[in-house]
């Protein structure tokens, strides 16, 4: 195996380095705003607001025009948000520029089965993702996410799982910083099942280990990159309750044995969790004592927005209410 390959240009390294640190400034975290528009639409139907474009359109409005900024570092949009506009005008990805947000994109199109597995799944979107990083660049994206699944089973993950998504995230990856986007990578390990928080740790470690090995393999700039990772949590399902301390532990056990110092922040997604329980599980992963070489903080799209519909219900009158209570809970986390 050849060991002669090319870094990016120290030029194109600053400027991914510096975008990426300024997502994980102390102190903020990230808002995934990038549901499926059939995601976004069963929040809003379940207030009574029809999925519509123009429903979808206001809700962005009213997100993105929060005043999040001392909580929100970097917001993660969906495409067709990046063509909406404001009321007055203003593309909605300049109201969070204008609150000195960084703006980025969702890029994967969604997972795919895994024929030959147990169900397991890959994620698809490489194809034209070269094009498509020039022109999100091009509409004010500063940096991108691509997620990949992994189950938890009798006997899954499998190395084929774990080895096709770790190669699909390293290639996203590469794709991007080629293109001038920061890629969040997200191995999302997820929690449905019986299994016990040992197991998760241990499948967790595993995938992640894998990863990096494939991120160094495509000559990734790890300084210009986020992880994504699930907590390590025992299966929903799982007889037995752990307490926020005990996940906090295997959580940055996982991690300090698997991802490299050079990762420039990690930023957690919630995974499902009930807001109380992302937010008490991060703050016990942050108390952990001992070695932690990277800002530990949150990507959380649910555990934010998921008080806001009700308060809202797509009416105008209630824009402050929705508003306040967005502001609150970036606050709480």
């Amino acid at each position: 195996m050849t060991t002669h390959f090319d870094y990016l240009p120290p030029a194109l390294q600053e400027e991914l380095r510096k975008i990426a640190q300024a997502i994980v400034v102390p102190g903020k975290g990230v808002l995934a705003s990038d549901e499926t528009i059939a995601g976004l639409g069963a929040r809003l139907q379940s207030v009574g607001v029809q999925n519509s474009e123009e429903s979808r359109r206001r809700w962005r409005q009213l997100v993105y025009s929060a005043d999040i900024a001392d909580s929100v570092s970097g917001v993660i949009l969906r495409e067709e948000a990046l063509s909406q506009k404001a009321d007055d005008g203003t593309p909605l990805v300049e109201l969070l520029q204008k609150r000195g947000i960084v703006p980025g994109i969702n890029v994967d199109k969604d997972v795919v089965p895994l024929w030959g597995s147990e169900d397991e799944c890959t994620t698809q979107g490489l194809d034209d993702l070269a094009l498509r990083c020039i022109q999100y660049k091009k509409q004010g994206c500063q940096f991108a996410k691509w997620r990949c699944v992994y189950k938890i089973s009798a006997n899954t993950p499998s190395y084929l799982a774990i080895a096709e998504n770790a190669n699909v995230l390293a290639r996203y990856a590469s794709i991007c910083q080629a293109n001038r986007l920061v890629p969040i990578v997200e191995p999302d390990v997820l929690f449905t099942g019986d299994h016990d928080l040992d197991r998760a740790q241990k499948v967790t470690e595993t995938v992640l280990a894998a990863v990096y090995k494939a991120l160094n393999d495509h000559h990734v700039y790890l300084e210009g990159t986020l992880l994504k990772p699930s907590m390590v949590l025992a299966g929903e399902d799982c007889p037995m309750k752990y307490t926020p301390e005990e996940v906090g532990r295997a959580t940055v056990a996982a991690l300090s044995r698997t991802v490299p110092a050079a990762v420039t922040g990690v930023v957690f997604l919630s995974g499902g969790q009930p807001d109380q329980d992302a937010t008490a599980n991060l703050n016990a992963i942050n108390k952990v004592p001992g070695k932690k070489p990277w800002p530990l903080t949150f990507c959380y799209g649910r555990a934010l927005q998921a008080s806001i519909a009700p308060a809202w219900r797509g009416k105008a009158e209630n824009t402050a209410a929705a508003q306040a209570e967005l502001v609150k809970r970036a606050k709480v986390h």
